[in-house]
């Protein structure tokens, strides 16, 4: 006679605080937990949505309690910033990260509202892949000690704590001085994070395949102050100069944060664990960089009706 099998569970994280949220949510978790899958809910966020015990199949946890533990997945009903926070509550685990978008552009998201019912039934049918993406390893130095450590998904940004003073830092790239810069900030960032802060600070959009990161200076007085990408080996720094007259403030994905004070130095460095996101078809990122930002293709008509064109094919 055979063991039987392990019990499916998913962990399921939404943004509570919208009543639309909350409905998506609740159909979710009944939808899974009728096909015999567990799913597990915080605490706080299971009491938002008036969910009880289902024949075994709810359990609840808390965000220090690493609820992704045990999690084939973590299905994530929200937009970006739930997706973010999803991968700060797992990142211990790795577990694999599925979000249904109900934001605004939801990047990160692999599937909008209107493919719940597709989702849930692609999780029945384990018919989904997870891909890794590179994430970043983040320290604050005062002196020799240690003050802060983290990762971060999409970037980790220094910035200036006031809004009249500039942030005077010196950047490094491989042990190596690179430029001074009188800035307002310095983004570091990942291929996955190119379509967010980076992007908006005029930094390059880089193909989550690409290994790399990325470095872009937020308004920078300098002569030389271009967006760069570099080795996924590299080593970034940001050094806050100590007679500077301004402090600053570190934030990790717009989530985690710490002061700066002058001297401070921001170490940023390929992190060791990646964050795995789940993706249930395999279209290009080209199609998802059209599809999120709507940008106007008009006119294209492909390479095969080209190739018939060249061919002296004119029937169209």
């Amino acid at each position: 006679m055979s063991p039987p099998s392990p019990q499916r569970r998913v962990l399921v994280l939404a943004h509570t605080g919208r009543a639309e949220v909350r409905e998506v949510a609740r159909a979710c978790v009944q939808s899974l937990t009728a096909h015999g899958i567990a799913v597990r809910l915080l605490a706080d966020e299971a009491a938002d949505l008036g969910l009880t015990d289902v024949d075994g199949l709810v359990e609840t946890t808390q965000p220090d309690d690493v609820p992704g533990e045990g999690c084939e997945l973590v299905l994530v009903i929200g937009g970006d910033g739930s997706i973010l926070r999803a991968a700060e509550l797992t990142h211990a685990t790795s577990t694999p990260l599925l979000g249904v978008n109900l934001g605004h552009v939801g990047f990160l998201a692999e599937a909008e509202q209107e493919d719940v019912e597709s989702t849930i039934a692609a999780i029945v049918a384990r018919d989904y892949t997870a891909e890794d993406r590179l994430t970043l390893d983040v320290c604050v130095l005062v002196g020799k000690e240690v003050r802060f450590s983290t990762f971060a998904l999409n970037e980790a940004s220094v910035e200036k704590a006031a809004r009249e003073r500039m942030l005077e830092v010196v950047v490094e790239v491989d042990g190596r001085p690179l430029s001074r810069w009188g800035c307002d900030g310095v983004v570091c960032a990942t291929p996955t994070g190119s379509t967010a802060y980076n992007f908006s600070a005029g930094g390059p959009v880089v193909w989550p395949e690409v290994e790399a990161l990325l470095m872009v200076p937020l308004s920078a007085h300098a002569l030389f102050a271009r967006p760069m990408v570099v080795a996924p080996s590299s080593v970034l720094a940001v050094e806050v100069l100590s007679n500077t007259e301004g402090s600053g403030v570190l934030w990790c994905d717009g989530r985690r944060t710490v002061d700066l004070p002058p001297g401070a130095r921001i170490e940023v460095r390929r992190g060791a664990r990646p964050v795995r996101l789940v993706r249930l078809h395999h279209a290009p990122f080209t199609d998802r960089l059209v599809a999120k930002f709507d940008l106007p293709v008009e006119g294209w008509r492909g390479a095969a009706e080209r190739r018939r064109r060249d061919n002296g094919d004119t029937d169209a």
